[in-house]
This record gives structure tokens, C-alpha cells and sequence, in this order.
């Protein structure tokens, strides 16, 4: 079913009561001015009241009933990875526009198809991946498009943290899971906000966990078309890291915090010549509240016009993250981890 245009904020219904949700996006989307949250839906019903009483809103026992309301415009998806594609095609069958936690689906076949389906319906979909909501990569990029550090021509990304409890889901195979998915989207999508989509996989390697039976860590080297170079690092066997470096041929940039900096953090960023170093310190922002933000703008501007603009542009960008990934994948020679997680 579809829902009519409502003069206030976007009513938002959540589905999965997942910890990157309650941290991060429904804080968010509490906060920001355009969305409220008008239901939020679990299998467990405890859970689901749980939240509800954090967040103020209703507390509904199943997915299926949040999306037969009426009085949903959109929804946030926060289930297990290998869950997403199916209930992101549910709650576009049912009319709603939708903002669902990153990677949208585990594979390019899938992605494709829901984007095509959101495109049909006249629908927005958008893949939660807050970092390239921060100005500060913006700022990265003018300066780049100036010439501050010559012309680019090496990127270094990595997004590592420790492991994780035993239960975790991103240890669960048949949910998803595994350090590719979770944490390497992120240096593959920085790659191609800095040197376009038109990469290529030159080489991956995976390292498989046998307990667990998925990979907690990889890296991989991808090629662009005009030549430039990027080496990727991913995974939850390390100390924390999230950073990355641009290589120049006059200077080297880096930026450290470089995916997930606490909203009230102030992003340092470094520029290195042989003979002189600078560091600017820019404006903190709240990630998520921006990635909230933008996909609200988009569904306003959807029910105004019938049509959701940047349809396309975002759906390119993602489908070619989902793509890399998979050939990532496919190509990635496989170690195994001699000591456990």
C-alpha cells in the first residue's frame, strides 16, 4: 500500500532492534527535525517494547504488521545483512520509502534488483553508510581538486577494530556475516569517492576464520582507470583503526577517525610535504544525523514531485560497491586463521 504525503516529519517505522540502530541511527533520527519515529518492530517482543520506551514511539511484534500501517512513510531496516534484501523488498512492495543499514544486500544480483524495483515504484532507497555524510571528506576532496598535494595517485584506506563477542551476529555465515560485509565496504566505498567507480579488483585476500567459518579479515588492491592505485585493509582481528592517506605527487594527506568519528569529535586532518607539515582541524558533525537528513530531503522531495531524483546517481554508486565486493569475493585468495578469534 502506499501513504499519502504528510505536512510534518516523516514517520519513520523501524525494523530490527539491532545495536548499530539503538547507538547510532535511531538516536539520529530522534534527533533531526525532518523524521519521527512513529513504530519500532522486533521478533521479540521485549525487545521491541524495550526500544520503544528509549525511543518513545510504539512497540509492534513482528515485521509484517509495521508495514501494513498506514501511518508509516518510511522505514529503517536494521536486521541481519543476509535479511536485508528480502525485507527492503517487502517494505518497498508496501508502498514505504526506505533507509536500510549498510551493506543494503550481500550480493551486486540483489542489489540491483531492489534498485531497480525502488525506481519503478517511484520509491527512495538509500544504503545507511553514514561516513559519506561528513563534510569533512568533502573537504578532502576541494582540496585535492585544487592541486594541494599534486595530482593523486595513491590511495591507503583500513577500518580494523578487535574482535567481537562469541555471539555476535557478524560471525554467523548464514546471517551475513563476516569482516568483507561489515568493515571492508567501507575502504571500497572511500576508494571510489576519491578515485571514481571505475575500479578494478587486482587482487584480494580473505582470512578465514574455521570456527566461525567467515572471514575476520582481508585486504585488497584495486586499480582505476586512469591508473591510480588503491590498497585496502579490513577486519576484526586488529587494534582499532580507521583511517586513510591520499598520496600526491607534491604531498601526502591523511585523516585518521576517518569512518566512524564520535559526533563531537573535531576531524584532524594532515598534510605532508618533505620539508613541511600542516594539520587543519574541521568542523565536527554528527554522521548519522546527516545520512538521516539527506534520506528525508529525498523522500519530501519524492512525494512532492513523484519522482525521486538522485535515484540514479545513487543507485550507481551502490551497485558498483555491491559489485566490487563480490568480485572481491570471488578472487580473494583464502588463508586461515592459525590462532582464534
Amino acid at each position: 500500500m502506499s501513504t499519502s504525503p504528510s505536512p510534518g516529519p516523516v514517520r519513520v517505522g523501524v525494523l530490527g532492534a539491532s545495536s548499530i540502530a539503538a547507538r547510532r541511527t535511531l538516536p539520529a533520527l530522534r534527533e533531526t527535525p525532518d523524521t519521527t519515529i512513529t513504530a519500532i518492530a522486533s521478533r521479540e517482543q521485549a525487545k521491541a517494547e524495550s526500544f520503544a520506551s528509549r525511543f518513545d514511539c510504539e512497540a509492534v511484534h513482528g515485521y509484517e504488521p509495521l508495514l501494513e500501517r498506514d501511518d508509516i512513510e518510511a522505514v529503517y531496516v536494521s536486521v541481519p545483512n543476509a535479511l536485508h534484501s528480502s525485507w527492503v523488498r517487502s517494505a518497498l512492495e508496501a508502498g514505504k520509502h526506505v533507509l536500510a543499514e549498510k551493506p543494503l544486500t550481500t550480493s551486486a544480483a540483489d542489489t540491483a534488483a531492489l534498485a531497480r524495483l525502488a525506481r519503478e515504484r517511484g520509491l527512495v532507497l538509500r544504503e545507511n553508510l553514514a561516513f559519506v555524510h561528513h563534510g569533512f571528506h568533502r573537504s578532502v576532496a576541494d582540496l585535492v581538486a585544487k592541486g594541494r598535494i599534486g595530482q593523486l595517485q595513491h590511495v591507503e584506506a583500513a577500518f580494523c577494530f578487535p574482535p567481537l563477542p562469541p555471539h555476535d551476529v557478524r560471525y554467523r555465515p548464514e546471517l551475513g556475516g563476516g569482516a568483507l560485509l561489515d568493515a571492508g565496504i567501507y575502504p571500497v566505498r572511500l576508494a571510489q569517492y576519491f578515485l571514481g567507480d571505475d575500479l578494478t579488483v587486482a587482487g584480494a585476500v580473505l582470512r578465514h576464520d574455521p570456527v566461525s567459518d567467515v572471514d575476520v579479515a582481508g585486504s585488497a588492491v584495486l586499480a582505476s582507470a586512469t591508473g591510480q592505485i588503491a590498497t585496502l585493509s579490513f577486519g576484526f582481528v586488529h587494534a582499532y583503526g580507521s583511517r586513510y592517506t591520499l598520496w600526491g605527487s607534491d604531498a601526502r594527506l591523511s585523516v585518521d577517525r576517518a569512518f566512524t568519528p564520535p559526533p563531537t569529535t573535531a576531524p584532524l586532518l594532515r598534510i605532508e610535504e618533505q620539508n613541511h607539515t600542516e594539520e587543519f582541524v574541521l568542523p565536527a558533525e554528527h554522521q548519522f544525523a546527516n545520512s538521516v537528513a539527506a534520506f528525508a530531503a529525498a523522500v519530501r522531495q519524492t512525494l512532492a514531485t513523484g519522482a525521486d531524483r538522485d535515484h540514479d546517481n545513487w543507485a550507481a554508486t551502490t551497485l558498483r560497491t555491491a559489485e566490487l565486493l563480490d568480485d572481491m569475493k570471488k578472487s580473494a585468495i583464502r588463508v586461515v586463521a592459525t590462532e582464534g578469534i
